[in-house]
């Protein structure tokens, strides 16, 4: 009979207590603020492999930081998507409209108009930079943070902030938290406050366009932490084992709603490098640099068309403002970091690459930002005449059980008579049908 081990408290006195590790971030309210720790390449250092390149071979560019733009203000390297100088102004006047919404649907939060608002301060580049290298067909799988989509698709602004009020003019009918935008004729699948559920959507939806023998490509949007929920990795490994057509975009801002990206993973390794353990191509992007995120997102959706591989894009940025309006990130990490991110500001990048083309001032610049504010107010007026939070100017209350079913079952039809009824003895008057 084999001896057993001596598991007697005497011999466990003798071995190496366990320990824990806690991801804990480097600076918190009150410190000093060094971001010396982060490695930043020249802009142009990597090499653009082949767009149908096997992943193995493309592995350094996981761990690296793709850029473009250089202190200069000039483009540089082999990821310089050469663009033209009226692109380029497209490109910022997107950027300085998402700016200016996101400024006043904050102040109209602030002023009770709206319950919720999240803003994409300093994330700019990362929707609209990308959401431009792709065609405006490609079905796009977003999060919270992607409203440049739909201003780079020519969606109403008035029909977003109708959204965002929930009121009579919301074509979602109230249904949805504010900014969860959908929208079937823009391509842009409906924005889910439970994370990371798009992921494994925006890959099924690739399999299924390549097995119709489409054309079009799908691309999601996740956040770095969300990156930790398991509807990630399903996405990872459907995708990479269907080759599906699709691309994986991680942003990674540095914080989740108050826990830094640590906790997801940030601490032993790049999020980029996870698509290596599953064979797929894995880029890393400085994701303040408008000009490196085109660049990549066109490689990726040319690898996809070319049915040569997904592709995992880590964009490398930082969240400038709260995590939502329900956020005070003075709570939990330090004032400076803002002033002190080393990837500067992408619309300032951006606007500074023009004036170093000759193709921009700054005259034109405060024009362009002066023209967004208001056309923002424009469209903010008239959607407030569809109503404003505590308004009671809502979809009449019937559409409570509609869009469901084609034709609506006979038993939700006596339903909705019943509620109307009981409601009608309850507050006379106070519904609209």
């Amino acid at each position: 009979m084999a001896d057993r081990p001596d598991i007697s408290p005497s011999s466990k006195r003798n071995k190496p207590a366990l320990q824990l590790h806690v991801p804990e971030p480097k600076f918190r309210p009150g410190d000093t603020v060094d971001y010396s720790h982060i490695e930043i390449p020249p802009a142009g250092a990597h090499a653009r492999p082949d767009e149908a390149a096997d992943p193995k071979e493309m592995r350094d560019l996981a761990f690296g930081l793709i850029r473009v733009l250089g202190e200069d203000n000039k483009a540089h390297g082999a990821w310089d998507p050469k663009l033209d100088p009226a692109t380029l102004r497209t490109m910022l006047g997107h950027m300085a409209m998402v700016r200016a919404f996101d400024d006043r649907m904050f102040r109209g939060q602030r002023q009770g108009k709206t319950s919720f608002y999240m803003k994409c301060t300093g994330e700019e580049a990362t929707s609209i930079a990308t959401s431009m290298a792709l065609a405006s067909d490609d079905m796009v799988f977003p999060s919270y943070r992607q409203q440049g989509i739909l201003i780079v698709r020519g969606y109403p602004i008035v029909d977003m902030i109708n959204q965002i009020y929930s009121n009579k003019g919301d074509k979602l009918k109230g249904r949805q938290l504010p900014i969860m935008y959908s929208s079937r004729e823009n391509s842009f699948f409906s924005i889910s406050g439970n994370l990371a559920t798009q992921c494994p959507q925006a890959v099924g939806w690739a399999m299924a366009s390549a097995a119709k023998g489409d054309s079009r490509i799908a691309a999601t949007w996740v956040g770095e932490g969300s990156t930790a929920e398991g509807d990630f990795h399903s996405a990872c490994t459907f995708a990479t084992v269907y080759n599906a057509p699709v691309i994986l975009n991680v942003i990674n801002n540095q914080w989740a709603i108050s826990s830094f990206s640590g906790f997801a993973g940030a601490e032993r390794t790049t999020f980029a490098a996870r698509a290596l353990g599953y064979g797929l191509a894995g880029l890393r992007v400085d994701g303040n640099d408008a000009l490196a995120c085109y660049a990549a997102e066109q490689w990726a959706a040319n690898r996809a068309r070319a049915n040569a591989g997904p592709t995992l894009i880590e964009y490398f940025t930082y969240r400038a403002e709260g995590h939502s309006t329900s956020d005070d990130p003075s709570g939990y990490r330090s004032a400076q970091e803002r002033e002190e991110w080393p990837l500067g500001d992408p619309i300032m990048r951006l606007k500074n690459h023009l004036i170093e083309l000759g193709e921009w001032d700054e005259k034109r610049q405060a024009a362009m930002d002066l023209e967004c504010a208001e056309r923002v107010k424009a469209a903010t007026k008239e959607a407030e005449k569809n109503g404003i939070l505590g308004h009671g100017m809502h979809h009449p209350f019937h559409t409570m059980f509609e869009d469901v079913y084609e034709e609506l079952p006979w038993h939700l039809e006596e339903q909705a008579a019943q509620a109307i009824r009981e409601r009608k003895i309850k507050w006379p008057g106070s519904i609209e049908e």
